[in-house]
């Protein structure tokens, strides 16, 4: 989502906050707890869950196993529900030929870092660069960057935005075209 004017760009970065990650989360705590209480029920002797008779099921070791397994699952799922709960990754780009100044913002993890905000003069872009990345399944993968001079690069979409070639080009284009730099492809 973007907002637009003759002077400024606006441009929002979803972050943590995307419905595979809820449903992921979601799977994630279900499993484990029905793992972590498998491993119970196996230790006391009694069914808690109707499903599985505790008597299938050896407290050792698998029962040992299936609790190991419920309690990192259930350490996975925090973390993935604390993520979406910060929402981190997300932000803005502003653009603002204006003051002839770039902001990047976005929410980290908390801490000292919680809030990473960079503010780069216009006059220090060099240019908006495509660059093709390939991911652990050998697809290739647009990822669109800011280079500025002397800093090295910015990347200013996510690799999992799912942007078509076009969709990159275009948005290349526009921002070149506004921010008055050329395009370089890698």
């Amino acid at each position: 989502m973007s907002w637009r004017s003759e002077r400024i760009w606006i441009e929002l970065i979803t972050g943590s906050r995307k419905t595979s990650n809820f449903c992921w989360a979601f799977i994630l705590f279900l499993g484990s707890l029905g793992f972590l209480l498998v491993g119970t029920s196996s230790y006391l002797g009694r069914n808690l869950i109707s499903l599985f008779p505790s008597q299938q099921i050896i407290f050792f070791p698998q029962g040992i196993v299936m609790s190991f397994y419920g309690i990192a699952g259930l350490f996975i799922s925090s973390y993935l529900w604390c993520t979406i709960f910060w929402n981190v990754g997300s932000g803005y780009d502003r653009f603002d030929r204006k003051e002839g100044i770039v902001c990047v913002f976005r929410w980290g993890f908390p801490g000292k870092n919680r809030r990473i905000f960079l503010r780069l003069l216009m006059k220090d872009i060099q240019s908006i660069r495509i660059a093709v990345k390939e991911d652990i399944y050998a697809r290739r993968i647009l990822v669109l960057y800011m280079e500025i001079r002397g800093q090295g690069a910015i990347p200013l979409t996510r690799t999992d935005d799912n942007l078509t070639p076009r969709e990159i080009e275009q948005k290349a284009a526009e921002l070149a075209y506004f921010l008055r730099v050329p395009i370089e492809v890698f």
